[in-house]
C-alpha cells in the first residue's frame, strides 16, 4: 500500500475489478476503447486508475448514452461508461458492496449476490396460493429520477470511506454524451447501464420501498427485482389502499408509480369464486393467472400459477428468426449448435422452470427454422417439407443432444 496517497486502495482490487469488467463483457463508452484495446496496454491502464483514485484526482468522463426501443414502446437510454470507469465503478462495488448488502430486505432479488429472478418467481407463486389479492407495480424511470441528496444520505449511513462517497457523488453527476455530440448535465438518477447502479437503485429502493413497508405494511409480503415488484394481500380493501399509500410515499421520494402497469389483480383459481375483472398479472417474464393443472393423484383443476408470458415467448420467435439460419447454409448442424444451444437452453433453464409446456410453441418453431435450413442446405430435400422434417426427425432421436429442447423429446416431425 503506497502510504503517499490519502486513500488506501488494493492494486489487487483494481485489478480483481477489472477481471469483473471483463467476465461481464460489454460495449466501448465515448472514447470507443473496447475490452481487447484496454488490455493491450493493461498494467500501464490498470496503475493509471489505481493512482487517480488512490490520490482523490479519478473524474470520470462522460457516459456514452445509448437509446434502446422498449418492449412496451417508446425508448430507454442506457448509460455506457468506458472500460476503464467500469473498472473503477467496480473498485467501488467490491469496497461498498459487502457493507450494505447484509442490511437489505430478503424479498429483495435483482442484482444481488446469490439471488435471482427465479428465487422471486418461486416465492410469489407460494404467497400467490395464500393471499387472494397482489398489488402488481412498475416504478417509472427509476434508474432515471433518483434523487442524489436522498441516495447519498443513505450511502454515508453504511460507509464512513471518504473515497468511496467522493466517487459515487462524481458518478451521479457524471453528464451523457447524446450520439448527436450533445452532453447533458444530470442532476437525478443513475445511469441504467453503470455497474455500481444497481447497488444504488437498490439502497434507494431499501429506504423508500423496502424498509417503509417492513414498517408501514408488515402484514403485505412482498417480492421486488430492482424496479418491480408484487405485494400480496388479504382483500381488495388492502390492495387499493396499498397503492393509495405506496403513491404518496413514492412522491416524497421523488418517484412515480407506473399508471399502466400497476394492477389490483384477484388471484383466481379453483376455490375461490367470483367474477374480478383482472385476474392475471405479469411479473419477470412470466404471466401468473389461472391455468388448468394436474394434481398428484391425477385430478385436474385450476391452479393461480406461473408460465412463461406471451411477450417473451414473441420475443424468443423474433430472437430465432433474427438468426437467419435458412442463409446460413455453408454451417453444419454442429455448428448451429454451437452457436445457438446455449441460447435455448438460457430459456429453457429460466422459462421452463414453471409450466413447462407454455414454452412448447417456442422450441417447436426451433424445429421449424432447423427445417428451413436443411431444405437450403441439401438440394434432395428443397421443396420437400416433409422430407425435411422427417430427415431431421432422425437425426433428433439418434443425436438428442445436439440441441437441448431435442433432449426434452421435442424433434422435429417423423412420418
Amino acid at each position: 500500500m503506497d502510504k503517499t496517497k490519502p486513500y488506501e486502495i488494493s492494486k489487487h482490487v483494481v485489478l480483481e475489478a477489472f477481471r469483473r469488467v471483463k467476465a461481464n463483457k460489454g460495449a466501448a463508452g465515448i472514447d470507443d476503447e473496447n475490452l481487447e484495446a484496454f488490455e493491450k496496454n493493461l498494467k500501464n491502464n490498470l496503475y493509471k486508475i489505481w493512482n487517480r483514485m488512490s490520490s482523490g484526482s479519478y473524474f470520470p468522463p462522460a457516459v456514452k448514452a445509448v437509446e434502446i426501443p422498449k418492449k412496451s414502446g417508446g425508448k430507454r437510454v442506457l448509460g455506457v461508461p468506458t472500460v476503464a470507469d467500469r473498472v473503477a465503478q467496480m473498485v467501488v462495488k467490491i469496497y461498498f458492496e459487502p457493507k450494505v448488502e447484509p442490511h437489505f430486505h430478503p424479498d429483495s432479488y435483482g442484482y444481488r449476490p446469490g439471488k435471482s429472478a427465479a428465487d422471486a418467481l418461486a416465492v410469489t407463486r407460494q404467497r400467490c396460493w395464500r393471499y387472494d389479492w397482489v398489488l402488481e407495480f412498475d416504478i417509472k424511470g427509476l434508474f432515471d429520477n433518483i434523487d442524489h441528496e436522498l441516495l447519498m444520505k443513505a450511502v454515508r449511513k453504511h460507509t464512513d470511506s471518504p473515497w468511496e462517497m467522493l466517487y459515487i457523488q462524481r458518478w451521479l453527476k457524471a453528464p451523457f454524451a447524446r450520439p448527436n455530440g450533445e452532453v447533458k448535465e444530470r442532476t437525478k438518477g443513475t445511469p441504467q447501464g453503470g455497474v455500481i447502479s444497481p447497488v444504488l437503485a437498490n439502497l434507494f429502493l431499501h429506504y423508500a420501498f423496502d424498509m417503509w413497508m417492513t414498517r408501514k405494511h408488515s402484514e403485505k409480503p412482498f417480492a421486488r427485482y430492482a424496479d418491480d415488484a408484487v405485494a400480496h394481500c388479504r382483500s381488495k380493501q388492502d390492495a387499493e389502499r396499498l397503492r393509495d399509500d405506496l403513491r404518496e410515499r413514492l412522491a416524497e421520494c421523488g418517484l412515480e408509480l407506473h399508471p399502466t402497469k400497476t394492477h389490483v389483480v384477484y388471484c383466481k383459481d379453483e376455490d375461490r369464486r367470483g367474477d374480478h375483472s383482472v385476474i392475471k398479472f405479469d411479473f419477470l417474464g412470466y404471466t401468473f393467472r389461472p391455468r388448468r393443472s394436474k394434481s398428484k393423484h391425477g385430478k385436474y383443476f385450476i391452479n393461480f400459477t406461473p408460465a412463461v408470458s406471451e411477450e417473451a415467448r414473441t420475443n424468443m420467435r423474433q430472437t430465432i428468426r433474427g438468426w437467419r439460419m435458412h442463409l446460413k447454409p455453408d454451417k453444419s448442424l454442429e455448428d448451429l449448435s454451437r452457436m445457438f444451444n446455449p441460447v435455448i437452453r438460457g430459456w429453457v433453464n429460466y422459462y421452463g422452470r414453471f409450466y413447462r409446456s407454455e414454452l412448447y410453441s417456442v422450441l417447436k418453431h426451433m424445429n421449424r427454422a432447423l427445417v428451413q435450413w436443411a431444405r437450403r442446405k441439401y438440394k434432395k430435400l428443397t421443396g420437400h417439407r416433409r422430407r425435411a422434417e422427417y430427415w431431421l426427425g432422425q437425426i433428433a432421436r439418434r443425436d438428442q443432444r445436439l440441441f437441448v429442447h431435442w433432449e426434452m423429446g421435442i424433434h422435429p416431425a417423423v412420418g
